[in-house]
């Protein structure tokens, strides 16, 4: 009886071994794999602008220099929250204050002056407004502006549907190289994705004046391109 129980025992635990095999690969199984890189480029409109604007000033006294600029760059924060643009998306990024002689035309010195520095990082949700900002700051008194970039809010809804364009291109390249070598896919066995998101910078520039302020400021956001590229295995069946 034992040694009929031991038989039953021994197929039993065989049969599942069996079973089991086919699901999983024995050690240093090489499965047959079909591999492509899949790519997709997907066109965007930016609808947010980031801009640095700065006051200058210059004068004799550090208190002065200072007491110019708090006025200049108080008038064009004002200016700023006039056209909508909230609190939150306006930060100051750099306030500086430092000494240096001035010379004169003649190679005499005109003395020790004081230059003092307040720029604002700026978060503009409103891209078609972006010319008439800078030239409502640039009246208000503003002397510097650089870095203007543009960018997307919501960055994960248009990379999802990158990777989902990435991976039908690869599926599609993978059904194609299938039906031409005779041979049918099956799940995919491996997956990997990578995107590149554009940060174009269209403008910049440190020393403006009035003149433009007048003449208005041409600046288009354009579009940018995201490019997702995927890599995926196939299992050959």
């Amino acid at each position: 009886m034992r040694t009929k129980l031991s038989i039953l025992f021994v197929l039993l635990v065989s049969a599942a071994l069996l079973s089991a095999c086919g699901t999983t690969a024995f050690p240093g199984y090489q499965p047959r794999l079909l591999s492509v890189n899949g790519r997709a480029e997907v066109k965007i409109t930016p609808d947010l602008a980031y801009i640095s604007i700065g006051v200058h000033t210059e004068d004799t006294t550090a208190a002065e220099a200072v007491a110019m600029n708090n006025s200049q760059a108080q008038a064009v924060i004002s200016a700023l929250k006039e056209l909508g643009i909230a609190e939150a998306d306006i930060q100051t990024t750099n306030f500086s204050i430092y000494p240096y002689e001035k010379w004169g035309s003649d190679n005499q010195s005109l003395g020790t002056y004081y230059s003092v520095d307040n720029t604002v990082y700026v978060t503009l949700r409103d891209v078609e407004a972006l010319g008439s900002t800078l030239d409502a700051a640039i009246a208000a008194g503003a002397t510097n502006v650089s870095g203007i970039s543009f960018d997307v809010e919501d960055k994960e809804a248009i990379i999802a549907e990158g990777r989902l364009l990435a991976v039908e291109d690869a599926r599609t390249q993978a059904e194609s190289l299938a039906e031409a070598a005779g041979i049918t896919l099956g799940e995919v066995y491996s997956l990997s994705y990578y995107n590149n998101w554009p940060s174009p910078v269209y403008y910049d520039n440190k020393g403006i004046g009035g003149a433009m302020a007048e003449s208005g400021v041409p600046i288009s956001p354009g579009q940018m391109t995201l490019t997702v590229d995927v890599s995926v295995s196939y299992a050959i069946k």
